[in-house]
């Protein structure tokens, strides 16, 4: 049960049933592709001319496709329903410090091209090739309807599409919003990464449909924390909730980007990786990338093992008090530290359940790399504002 919010609330009309009753047919049919209206409606409790009535609205927007099946038992044809994934032309940001990626996708998150640069120290230079880029792809794919453009942040963005806090970006305050809609002529969605890969597994992960309560914790250069609460992201006030990155472990410990020392990222993210096998080593590797360090492990060097040995080990330690404390039924660990998972996972899980409760049965999983989980997130992002109930109080 929800409190209604008497601060901020909207009246149910007539017209915002009927909205909740499309995007309750859309979100069947995406789940349960193909079916024909009678399972719809069976499926939804929605009277069968309630659901013709849907159906032919969502055909002429070109939304759903309505198809004859193979021959049934008894000779007849049935038409099936299914979401035009083709329809919707979406494009994705996974804007890191180091370099940003942008993609082309339809409903269904599946890329259809991809480019990348390093990003930019100046926001507006992001803007410009941001703008250039996206006006390839659409000259690309001319037959899509393009519905917006969602950006993965390695900070977070409040809602009038201002940067409020990215340390690792080193951005100033700016109303990112105002600087690329003005170019890209297409509304544009904002949120923080982990939030967004958490997103991306509610809604595309492999996860059981009772799953409504699943943390994503992305390790990159910095760590984020993205908490959907009873199906519901949780911002917290100012939107900053999810910042275990920032949590102090060590007042001793290295600074953080933050301005505060010894931050849980200063320990387990890549970076901190990096810098601790330069420290061990003495030599400064200038080019050396986190996924070289994991190479170097696996093939024998004993100083990069023990770096990526006390990272797994740290990881665990951060995330022991989330999962006591939220007790989530998934724990999703997204970044390039998954790819060693047979090595790091074993001491991840072995920290984690000396450190929680007992009775505590959070999964902790990792994503597959191959699915590029941040730049899937800034699709959900887009997509999303199609398929979820509207606001009504």
């Amino acid at each position: 049960m929800r409190k209604i919010d008497l601060t901020n609330f909207r009246l149910a009309t007539s017209e915002t049933a009927r909205d909740i009753n499309r995007r309750i047919a859309l979100n069947i049919i995406r789940r349960h592709q193909p079916m024909s209206r009678a399972d719809l409606a069976r499926r939804s409790g929605l009277q069968r001319s309630t659901v013709s009535a849907i159906i032919d609205q969502l055909i002429g927007e070109g939304w759903v496709t309505e198809g004859a099946s193979v021959i049934s038992a008894r000779g007849r044809r049935p038409r099936f329903l299914h979401l035009n994934v083709e329809r919707a032309g979406i494009i994705a940001v996974d804007l890191r410090p180091g370099a940003t990626r942008v993609g082309l996708a339809g409903l269904d998150a599946r890329f259809i091209i991809q480019t990348d640069w390093p990003t930019p120290a100046r926001p507006e230079e992001f803007a410009r090739k941001l703008t250039r880029t996206v006006a390839t792809f659409r000259d690309a794919h001319r037959e899509m309807t393009y519905e917006g453009v969602g950006i993965s942040v390695p900070g977070r963005v409040d809602e009038s599409g201002t940067l409020l806090f990215a340390p690792n970006l080193k951005w100033p305050r700016i109303n990112l919003r105002q600087l690329l809609e003005a170019t890209l002529d297409l509304p544009v969605v904002f949120e923080n990464a982990a939030n967004a890969c958490a997103l991306a597994e509610l809604w595309f992960g492999r996860h059981p449909d009772d799953v409504k309560h699943l943390v994503a914790v992305t390790v990159s250069e910095g760590i984020g924390v993205g908490l959907m609460l009873n199906g519901q992201l949780f911002h917290g006030t100012d939107l900053l909730a999810g910042e275990f990155g920032h949590v102090t472990l060590d007042e001793a410990g290295p600074v953080c980007s933050c301005g505060k020392r010894g931050c849980w990222e200063q320990f387990a993210s890549n970076s901190a990786a990096l810098a601790y096998y330069r420290s061990k080593t003495g030599r400064p590797h200038p080019d050396l990338t986190f996924e070289d360090l994991i190479g170097l492990a696996d093939g024998g060097d004993a100083r990069a093992a023990e770096t990526i040995d006390r990272m797994a080990r740290y990881l665990g330690i951060g995330l022991a008090p989330i999962v006591t404390g939220l007790a989530p039924q998934v724990l999703v660990v997204v970044g390039a530290i998954t790819g060693a998972w047979s090595r790091v996972g074993p001491v991840i899980e072995e920290v984690v359940r000396a450190r929680s409760m007992p009775l505590v049965r959070t999964r902790v999983v990792p994503t597959d790399l191959a699915t590029q989980p941040r730049l899937r997130g800034a699709v959900t992002l887009v997509v999303q504002r199609h398929f979820v109930v509207p606001s009504v109080a």
